[in-house]
């Protein structure tokens, strides 16, 4: 089963204006998430995709060629003609090195097959969808090497609290499993987005374990779904700290001296100051490329208003990324375009299009 039910219609349908706070609750045109998500949709996800681990089917999960080859790397390949082991060649990112940054700037699109509203990448044929990444990565490299990037939701908040209360589903892996084929077809990185609503961010993660062992998948979490007790997606903007975002970047770091795996991605996509607290407590991890992407929609004055507030005092050792949305930046206004993007300061090293 590849076409994923979830938020339908009005499904995250982002603040008119940019990276504002809400007085009590987000803007409806935004946040009025999931108000047609049914109970039939969420049973048929559920069914597809369970509440359990993922890393409770293993070999279903892992994609050909197993987690110790990147794209266009083979893993171990026995013995040479000599009868002497052949040496190992370590995993390497899709386009080769091990470092992400300042070698390549990422660029790609965000979405879920099925639900349109969710972003580019879940409209049309993936294929096609990467195909038009690649090219717009191309507008953006500015001296660096483009590397596009297929963001995948693999977790997605929901308005109903489902079987196991925790407000989220889960993408089955035949999806995730499509899309990591197409990422690594293109040469390009597939993140897996999480929007936890009130499952532990750090379990979601832990989940997608059988994925995160191969050398061109990373993790994207959205933590304005990430949701305390009493509260429900779409009601109100959720929260995460430096606390928690240095656990993730943890466990991914322990994965990648486990597996000797190149530099992985961790994106933690802020829409408002609210968003996230205690930054300072972010630690950079040994093997993790932390990005800080700045979030929210509205004109390109608005924007820069935003990205100004959220780069403000950035710790060391983080990165910057940079999120635009087709439809609702233009209702209104225009799009960025990416000599504008590329003029803000510091420059992007991440840009989305949802």
């Amino acid at each position: 089963m590849d076409k994923v039910p979830g938020r339908t219609g009005a499904e995250i349908r982002r603040a008119g204006v940019a990276g504002r706070r809400p007085a009590t609750a987000p803007d409806a045109s935004r946040r009025k998430l999931l108000a047609a998500t049914t109970a039939a949709g969420l049973g048929l996800l559920t069914a597809c995709a369970g509440t359990s681990s993922r890393a409770d089917s293993a070999s279903r999960a892992s994609p050909p060629g197993g987690p110790s080859g990147a794209s266009g790397t083979p893993g171990p390949s026995g013995s040479a003609p000599s009868g002497r082991p052949a040496k190992r060649r370590r995993p390497e990112l899709p386009r080769g090195g091990r470092e992400l940054f300042p070698r390549y700037r990422l660029v790609g699109f965000c979405g879920l097959p099925g639900a349109a509203a969710l972003g580019r990448l879940g409209t049309g044929d993936p294929g096609r969808r990467a195909a038009e990444a690649e090219k717009v990565a191309h507008s953006y490299a500015a001296g660096r090497e483009p590397l596009p990037v297929l963001e995948l939701l693999a977790t997605v908040a929901n308005s109903t609290a489902g079987p196991d209360g925790t407000y989220r589903s889960r993408t089955p892996d035949a999806t995730i499993r499509r899309f990591h084929r197409v990422a690594r077809d293109r040469r390009g990185l597939l993140l897996l987005n999480i929007q936890p609503g009130r499952a532990a961010v750090l379990d979601e993660v832990k989940a997608l374990r059988d994925w995160l062992v191969h050398p061109d998948v990373g993790i994207a979490l959205d933590p304005e779904w990430e949701m305390g007790r009493g509260q429900v997606p779409g009601d109100a903007y959720g929260h995460t700290d430096g606390h928690e975002l240095t656990e993730v970047a943890r466990y991914l770091s322990g994965l990648v001296e486990a597996h000797d795996l190149p530099q992985k991605p961790l994106v933690f996509h802020q829409v408002a100051t609210s968003v996230v607290s205690r930054q300072s407590a972010l630690r950079p991890q040994p093997g993790v490329a932390l990005i800080k992407s700045a979030d929210g929609i509205g004109s390109p004055g608005l924007k820069r208003g935003t990205w100004r507030k959220l780069v403000d005092d950035l710790p060391d050792g983080l990165h910057t990324g940079f999120k635009l949305f087709y439809e609702e930046d233009a209702e209104g206004s225009r799009l960025m375009t990416p000599k504008e993007v590329l003029a803000l300061r510091p420059q992007p090293e991440y840009v989305m299009y949802e």
